[in-house]
């Protein structure tokens, strides 16, 4: 990859000095030094450019400038001109060698090798510096693959539409020739190959802007007068002998072509520098002018060897210099013509390569092909050896990024997105729920204690315990005692083998010192209320069983679910027994607890035994079971076959109460749905009882080495389309199809088997590894590119 060197040359003068900051890093990235330094006040090398511009405009002979007077009285000589050079050049080199500027000099030294490929951006907005001979920097000689340019401060990237063309499409605008000879220009660009040039022969203004409205032009040609006015600030070309234009009056035109795809505009003609300041504004990305009056026989020979170099495949830059520096050989007749032609680049853009302006048409005729080419000459092994580089890349870092829970949320998420897309189940007959709800609250007795009076539960239980319910749970805190005034409630709580209660452990984490159970319920019949909430407060898990710490009020080991579960199954014949690893086995089912690092959740507390919670799904969780009021149940609304052999769950829906938490689901607003706590502990027993007794699926993930394998996959399968698709809209459909069947793949796995997959780490995998490898296969090409002679026979263009 090439070295980008960005020297920024701020706001000062000569007589004051400039502050510099330096940049340097590879081609298209952000830069990895910068340092700032500082070039003194030198007023005297603006009167050696002076000197040497006023005595090399002062020689005789033929060229391109419009406008620049002759001294006729006194001629200086060539020898004149070059003592004049010799001079500027050695003020230059002394300025650059300045004891402020020494850090920026060694910083350079530092981090670029003589063989790197290095373009080098003189950024500054000052006409003196960029009229100087930086080419003459000693330390750029150093460096035979460097090649300054010139730039503006402020510019940006404009969007581009430039499709694919079968040739590269000039337009060539031959201006007014008075005394010139432009023929030649005019021959070598119809020399051209691979390209279409259409010539505008001192063509009017009015011709000149519907060319460039009408079509899609990738490189601009001017050959003619131009000049540049006294300001340095404008430029103006002769398009013929009575009409002339500057670039602000082509605005308009220039600004369509460059948005159509305009790359390059070449001005083969004298004083060019106020042209490139004014198409700055255009953010052209790269121009090449001449910075002075240019000789016929200069400008002819510079067009030949920079078409040749250019058209041969060597990078814009090393073509420019390869180019210039071979203008040396006429520095007898014509001095300094070496210093004349000057890119000026926008930053925002990467030069293009002559191959990457259109599309070989004879491709098809290459005899002799070692290897099967893919894309910008990267050959079958080449490109696979990328794609397995992308997955080698993406895959352990997406593993580690995820094991460190920093796509937890977006798992999380995606996992409640899809659940809320499974089928409809029905109601678990086997359950049925009696809410206590604000008007039964209200309805009590006001002697009452918490949510349910003595009076109600001891008539609710007496009229349930005639129907013959397999279990009954009461959800609701009782941590006092039954009155005196309703002994046989007491006494039912207390030798009842179908009813349970439930109580809180403390928490020493969040300091919650828990609830006590009811002082009538024996610990056999007492289950916990505890739930495990996520970070976004929603509920997820089902905790089955925990160890409560020695100071607990509430010492159940088991859930308030699990309890009433277990008693349901006692009853057909199914215990609770553990495998050898410490695994629950209810029946054929076996109840694996989840780690700190399960699917999705990574760094989790696992404490106790802890499943995932396989809601049954609803549009409304709570129609999880049958239900009845506490007021309907005791006016005798209740029925013997609703009761007979069910679960039956007491517990509070009361707003003043409060006992609700979030679920994966969402309302009908949008906002995550929120379930009673006494509908919780239903969806629990339903989730034991249907996976023991229906064979309905818990949630599960696969192990890590199962996941690994899914996201390679999902990342071979990204990396093989970016290889393997030539057209980025071909690319995006065949991702966009890609990423449905990763979904697809997802919800249909969940829906059926219940499997809880990793879809945003493979979804990330899938476009990762396509970007991954799009920048290993360009990173190649510009290797090979700058390493290695362009040859139609020996690669296919892409």
């Amino acid at each position: 990859m090439g070295k980008l060197v960005v020297l920024k040359l701020g706001t000062g003068s000569f007589e004051a000095g400039f502050p510099v900051t330096l940049q340097i890093g590879d081609e298209n990235v952000r830069p990895i030094v910068e340092i700032s330094g500082e070039l003194p006040p030198d007023p005297e090398i603006v009167l050696c450019y002076h000197q040497w511009q006023s005595i090399y405009c002062k020689l005789k002979f033929t060229g391109r400038p419009i406008g620049i007077p002759k001294q006729s009285t006194q001629t200086p000589s060539l020898e004149d001109c070059e003592k004049a050079a010799d001079t500027l050049r050695f003020h230059l080199n002394s300025w650059l060698s300045s004891t402020t500027f020494r850090t920026i000099r060694e910083k350079w030294l530092e981090k670029l090798l003589p063989e790197d490929h290095i373009r080098v951006l003189l950024q500054t907005n000052d006409l003196r510096l960029q009229k100087l001979p930086w080419h003459l920097w000693d330390l750029l000689e150093r460096y035979p693959k460097a090649e300054i340019a010139l730039s503006a401060p402020s510019y940006e990237q404009v969007s581009r539409n430039s499709p694919p063309q079968s040739q590269v499409k000039v337009l060539a605008i031959l201006g007014n020739s008075q005394g010139i000879d432009i023929q030649t220009d005019s021959q070598l660009l119809k020399e051209l190959p691979h390209a279409n040039t259409t010539f505008l022969v001192e063509p009017s203004g009015k011709d000149l802007t519907d060319q460039l409205w009408e079509q899609d032009w990738q490189i601009l040609f001017f050959a003619g007068h131009s000049a540049t006015d006294g300001s340095g600030n404008e430029g103006k070309i002769y398009i013929n002998q009575t009409e002339s234009l500057t670039i602000s009056q082509l605005k308009y035109g220039l600004r369509k072509a460059v948005e159509r795809g305009l790359h390059l505009a070449i001005f083969n003609s004298c004083d060019g520098l106020g042209l490139a300041r004014e198409f700055a504004d255009l953010h052209i990305p790269q121009i090449i002018v001449m910075r002075e009056p240019v000789p016929d026989r200069v400008a002819q020979e510079f067009l030949k060897y920079f078409l040749e170099a250019f058209a041969c495949g060597k990078s814009l830059y090393i073509a420019v210099r390869e180019a210039r520096e071979r203008l040396q050989g006429l520095e007898t007749q014509f001095p300094c013509a070496t210093w004349l032609p000057v890119i000026y680049q926008n930053p925002a853009t990467i030069p293009l390569l002559w191959r990457e302006l259109h599309v070989n048409q004879n491709s098809q005729q290459i005899t002799s092909i070692p290897k099967t080419p893919i894309r910008g000459g990267i050959n079958l092994r080449q490109a696979l050896s990328a794609v397995m580089l992308a997955c080698i890349v993406i895959t352990p870092l997406l593993m580690g990024v995820r094991y460190f829970g920093l796509l937890q949320s977006w798992e999380l998420m995606a996992f409640d997105h899809l659940l809320r897309l499974r089928p409809q189940e029905k109601p678990d007959s086997r359950i049925l729920v009696i809410t206590v709800t604000e008007e039964d609250v209200q309805s009590q007795s006001p002697n009452r204690r918490g949510s349910l009076s003595d009076e109600a539960l001891d008539k609710l239980l007496a009229k349930l315990e005639a129907y013959q319910p397999r279990v009954i749970g009461l959800d609701i805190y009782r941590d006092y005692a039954v009155q005196p005034a309703y002994p046989k409630l007491a006494e039912r709580m207390r030798k009842s083998d179908r009813f349970v209660a439930v109580c809180q452990v403390s928490n020493p984490q969040t300091t919650k010192p828990g609830i006590k159970p009811p002082p009538e319920i024996s610990p056999d019949a007492l289950g916990f209320s505890d739930i495990v909430i996520d970070a976004d407060n929603v509920v997820r898990r089902h905790l089955l069983a925990l160890t409560p710490p020695p100071s607990s009020p509430c010492t159940a080991p088991y859930a308030l679910n699990v309890q009433l579960t277990l008693r349901y199954l006692y009853a057909k014949g199914i215990k609770l027994q553990f495998s050898p690893d410490g695994a629950w086995q209810l029946g054929k089912l076996t109840l694996k607890p989840i780690e700190a690092h399960t699917g999705g959740y990574q760094g989790i507390d696992a404490l106790g035994h802890q499943i995932l919670l396989n809601y049954r799904s609803f549009v409304n969780l709570e129609a999880i079971a049958p239900r009845i009021t506490l007021q309907e149940a005791l006016a005798g609304k209740l029925k013997a076959d609703a009761v007979k052999d069910r679960i039956v769950l007491i517990g509070t829906t009361a707003e003043s109460f409060r006992d609700y938490s979030f679920t994966p689901y969402a309302s009908s607003q949008g906002k995550p749905q929120e379930i009673a706590g006494v509908f919780l502990q239903a969806q629990m027993v339903s989730q034991l009882l249907s996976a023991v007794l229906d064979g309905r699926p818990l949630l599960s993930t696969w192990d890590v080495w199962g996941e690994v394998i899914w996201l390679w996959g999902w990342a071979i399968t990204g990396g093989l389309l970016a290889a393997y698709l030539r057209q980025l809209a071909y690319l995006a459909l065949a991702m966009g199809v890609a990423f449905l069947s990763l979904y697809s793949s997802c919800l249909i796995l969940l829906i059926l088997y219940s499997y809880w997959l990793p879809f945003v780490p493979a979804a990330i995998a899938l476009g990762g590894s396509a970007v991954i490898f799009l920048a290993v296969i360009k990173q190649e090409s510009e290797y090979r590119i700058q390493n290695s002679e362009y040859s139609t026979h020996k690669e296919i263009e892409f």
